[in-house]
């Protein structure tokens, strides 16, 4: 009796553990998107969304990690009917304005999002998310690239935290997972 209670207590302060995890991801921000407009957390609300975080001159991972994110939205779109806005926050404001951010989005599609800002909004974004960058500088002209973590974070349809993806992870299983949150999700705000 007493081992059932222990085990129940342990598992209990063990799930509140996981739900103050998932409060200390995300919160507001002040950016400008690839119009140039200005934007916040407030902006983009009312659906779900995949976030990413990276750089426009990154020659390979973000490349291959935006198609994937495209992939993965067609995907729980076709799959659900469920529209998830793909988001780019780049970690490289310097280089990385709003016309290259146009463009850059463009090609993986059109709902995509771009994002960048001063670098101090940048980072405190990053620092909301546990996203690790570093500028890595490289040749002798003051040319630099940048060091940094590659999770997808998915975020509900008020911009709350979920989940985030790897990417050793397998489609099949993020796209479970992804449909699996937002349609838990879904039931719940319909309570």
């Amino acid at each position: 009796m007493l081992r059932s209670l222990l085990l129940s207590l342990c598992l209990a302060v063990a799930g509140s553990q996981a739900a103050l995890a998932r409060d200390d991801i995300g919160g507001p921000f002040s950016l400008i998107d690839q119009d140039g407009q200005a934007v916040n957390e407030q902006t983009y609300l009312g659906k779900p969304a995949l976030l990413y975080f990276g750089f426009t001159s990154c020659p390979d991972i973000c490349p291959t990690d935006l198609a994937r994110m495209a992939k993965l939205a067609k995907a729980v779109r076709e799959s659900t009917a469920i529209e998830l806005r793909p988001i780019f926050v780049t970690l490289d404001p310097q280089r990385d304005t709003p016309d290259r951010l146009k463009g850059y989005m463009a090609y993986y599609g059109k709902d995509f999002v771009g994002l960048t800002g001063p670098q101090e909004n940048i980072a405190k974004l990053a620092d909301l998310y546990h996203v690790y960058y570093k500028k890595v500088p490289f040749g002798d002209a003051g040319d630099y690239m940048l060091e940094h973590s590659t999770f997808l974070f998915l975020l509900d349809s008020q911009g709350r935290y979920l989940d985030h993806f790897g990417r050793g992870m397998d489609e099949a299983q993020i796209i479970q997972r992804i449909t699996g949150k937002l349609d838990h999700g879904q039931r719940l705000g319909a309570l």
